[in-house]
């Protein structure tokens, strides 16, 4: 039986642009990403700590050191330049597996949205 867990987590990163005219996605610093083991196109969770709001959407890789953290397209619409939100993957294991397996737990600078 497959069952699905947290994979990893950026907590409390703020939001640094809100793009409405691009395709769609989350744009996230390459840093981030490769500390949260995260991947270009991987689905994610955006919860927004501000407004309540969730959403899913798909990663796109940013500038390396940039800090970027720009919601885009419709995902524009549930977050604001400076808004704090936390960013989620998921992954799905056998349950055997997924009773010893650790995610990828992150948690930025939340003013600069660097890794400390």
């Amino acid at each position: 039986m497959l069952i699905e867990v947290l994979k990893s987590k950026i907590h409390r990163v703020k939001v640094t642009d809100a793009d409405l005219n691009y395709i769609g996605s989350i744009t996230l610093d390459k840093n981030l990403m490769r500390a949260a083991n995260l991947i270009a196109g991987e689905k994610v969770q955006v919860v927004n700590i501000n407004n309540g709001e969730r959403l899913e959407t798909y990663v796109i890789e940013g500038a390396e050191n940039s800090g970027e953290v720009t919601l885009n397209g419709p995902a524009a619409r549930k977050a604001q330049k400076g808004d704090v939100i936390i960013i989620i993957s998921y992954a799905q294991m056998e349950f055997e597996t997924a009773k010893h397996f650790q995610p990828k737990l992150i948690f930025p600078n939340e003013s600069t949205n660097q890794l400390q």
